[in-house]
């Protein structure tokens, strides 16, 4: 079956490339030129994935990303893949921060553009891997708590209510609560969602976790459910309220 993406780029060449290279790879890409006409096809195509510039004339990316992550239902949850002029740290971060599942530094091969989108589609396919003590691979609820994590359904809530997610995140969440008790290094952590290889001083998965505790902790700045381990990584914990 034919994955539907939507390329949001105001760059009409680049889009060009992109959606006949993708299109070779058995990818239908439909492309949008600005950020208001993006959100509106992102409504009528109900894309499987979302390639987002951030800079933008008029609504920019990170706007658009904003918006995305606001709206309700599966759209909500949209993969977004973000691109990022000459790679800038800070852009990176905030764009994570406000929901991006990864980020691609312009220039970039496009060969390397379709090894993130499979990454992030694969992910967002499988229903995780591993397990700990007290949970099989074949129980699709992992229940630690007042929280409740459905792999097959792809939702978190606590104490019912429904926590937002990223696909990216959910995996890292998942990779990490099928390893409750177990310390966890970066590299582990990435390693375990399979997604891409790591940069040097990459700090993305901070970033990322950081907005799962916000998602599932009481108080983020004092968390219970993950844990940091010093000069080590992380540690998903057993025993939750």
């Amino acid at each position: 079956m034919t994955s539907r993406l939507l390329m949001i780029e105001d760059d009409s060449r680049l889009a060009q490339m992109v959606v006949e290279y993708l299109g070779q790879s058995g990818f239908e890409v439909t492309h949008a030129a600005d950020g208001e006409q993006g959100l509106e096809q992102l409504q009528l195509l109900q894309p499987e994935l979302v390639i987002l510039d951030l800079m933008m004339p008029g609504i920019d990316g990170l706007e658009v990303c904003r918006r995305i992550r606001a709206l309700h239902g599966d759209a909500a949850r949209v993969p977004v893949i973000m691109l990022t002029a000459k790679g800038d740290p800070m852009d990176r971060v905030i764009g994570l921060e406000i929901g991006a599942d990864d980020y691609l530094p312009k220039p970039f091969e496009p060969r390397e553009l379709l090894a993130r989108v499979r990454a992030v589609l694969r992910r967002r396919g499988e229903g995780g891997g591993g397990g700990n003590g007290s949970v099989s691979r074949t129980t699709p609820v992992l229940r630690f708590g007042s929280l409740d994590i459905d792999r097959d359904a792809r939702t978190v809530q606590v104490a019912g209510q429904l926590c937002e997610l990223t696909s990216y995140q959910f995996d890292l969440l998942v990779a990490m609560a099928e390893r409750a008790g177990r310390v966890l290094t970066r590299d582990q952590i990435m390693e375990a969602v399979r997604g891409r290889e790591l940069e040097a001083f990459d700090r993305s998965i901070d970033v990322h976790i950081g907005r799962i505790r916000n998602a599932i902790e009481a108080d983020s700045k004092d968390p219970k459910r993950i844990l940091t381990v010093r000069g080590v990584g992380y540690v998903f914990a057993k025993q939750q309220e």
